[in-house]
């Protein structure tokens, strides 16, 4: 086997070298306890073996570069390198692709002296993961630069992957042009041109497929850009957190403490809660969604102050031009005229208007301790519709998902307080 960095010491030939290998190995599957050993110690321990797994995994990136240079897929009939790769190591193929170009990247026909990535590789202070990121970084530099500009910029990122994991390093690694560029606006419009490559690299492999399991549930995948990613796991953990609770509230109340264990359900459930409460009219150039804010006749004729969302938040003024952009914004004034909104029985739902009037009353849940938004609401009966009940105003609570189903779960009791529903289980 061909390493990709000369060594001054005996070298094994491969049959050898990994019979032997695997003979230490096997002395040190089940070592006998060693009760009483310190922190430190495991950190030692754990620390060696992820070294000796990264100088293992360099000197098989060795082996890929000399089957990718030996053409061995050719002879096997592969399509190419990652393909024999995949098959013979049982990879995913995207990982195997990965680990191709990797190696490639790193033989020494493609660089000699060695790479500082390479050095770092074999001494095993480098992970793959890391020295995949700094491979790329190094690949989407601006053309024209001598190679030793290109070493620097590298052996810097070694370093910095001393410190960082590979998701830390890759977010650091947009700037690394600044190791050899003092000029501040050429780092910025470097990074904006990786940025916007990355973006539009994304769009284009954004993705939704959904499979009808045929027992009443769906099962779906999906691809979208990190950000789009990052605004639906923000949503989904805010409607999953644990909600505040007055001490002792009893499980009729809060939940069952131990099914919010299971973070995957939780989270389908959210899931469900939003697609359920998605505008339905969204086809057209603003959004299909009617922000209700809130301010005072006072505070809106002096045009100072914050206004009150139905979402449960504040805005400020430039935040609230920005929302208009994309939103209808109904101002709710308080002291102002009101419209109709008493319906009797002649409606059997509560109309847009009469949700927006609620708004200026409620900013979350109506259940007692729940912490979940006005917004993501439904209205409830206070007196069933099927006993007889009206759809006025006075009438309306508004309960999230968790608590409309409750109020109607004929296993608990509810009932009506100053600082909210407080719900209790039937004996």
């Amino acid at each position: 086997m061909t390493t990709l960095l000369a060594r001054d010491v005996e070298v094994l030939d491969a049959p050898t070298g990994l019979d032997a290998l695997h003979a230490v190995i096997d002395q040190l599957q089940d070592p006998p306890a060693r009760p009483g050993r310190t922190a430190a110690e495991y950190d030692a321990e754990v620390a060696s073996y992820a070294r000796a797994i990264r100088r293992l995994e360099y000197l098989q990136l060795g082996v890929i570069a000399d089957a990718d240079t030996a053409r061995i897929a050719e002879q096997t009939g592969m399509a190419d390198t990652s393909s024999w790769l995949a098959q013979h190591t049982r990879t995913d193929p995207a990982q195997a692709s990965r680990d191709t170009h990797l190696a490639t990247a790193l033989a020494p026909h493609h660089s000699e002296p060695p790479r500082p990535c390479a050095t770092a590789l074999a001494d095993g202070s480098l992970s793959t993961a890391h020295a995949q990121v700094i491979i790329k970084t190094t690949e989407q530099l601006p053309t024209g630069l001598n190679p030793t500009a290109v070493a620097t910029v590298e052996q810097e990122l070694v370093e910095k992957a001393t410190r960082l994991s590979p998701d830390q390093l890759r977010r650091v690694a947009r700037r690394a042009l600044a190791a050899i560029e003092p000029d501040q606006q050429t780092v910025d419009r470097h990074e904006d041109t990786l940025l916007r490559t990355e973006e539009t690299t994304a769009l284009a492999r954004t993705r939704l497929t959904l499979h009808d399991n045929h027992d009443g549930t769906t099962s779906g995948h999906f691809t979208v850009p990190t950000p789009a990613a990052a605004i639906l796991t923000k949503i989904i953990q805010s409607m999953t957190a644990p909600r505040r609770a007055h001490l002792g509230a009893p499980a009729a109340q809060a939940g069952d403490p131990s099914a919010r264990r299971n973070w995957a359900h939780q989270s389908g459930l959210a899931l469900v809660e939003l697609l359920e409460h998605l505008p339905t009219n969204h086809l057209h150039s603003k959004v299909a969604a009617t922000v209700v804010v809130t301010i005072d006749h006072t505070r809106l004729t002096a045009a100072i102050g914050a206004a009150g969302l139905d979402t449960g938040d504040s805005l400020s003024a430039g935040n609230l031009r920005r929302l208009a952009c994309n939103s209808g914004i109904l101002p709710a004034i308080l002291d102002g005229p009101s419209l109709p909104l008493d319906l009797g029985r002649t409606n059997r739902l509560y109309t847009e208007t009469q949700r927006v009037a609620l708004a200026t009353r409620h900013q979350t849940c109506a259940a007692h301790g729940c912490e979940r938004p006005y917004a993501w609401c439904e209205l409830h009966h206070e007196v069933p519709w099927s006993h007889g009940g009206t759809t006025n105003l006075d009438q309306a609570i508004p309960l999230c998902g968790f608590h409309h189903r409750r109020i109607h779960d004929p296993d608990y009791h509810h009932r009506h307080q100053t600082d909210g529903i407080h719900f209790t289980q039937r004996e």
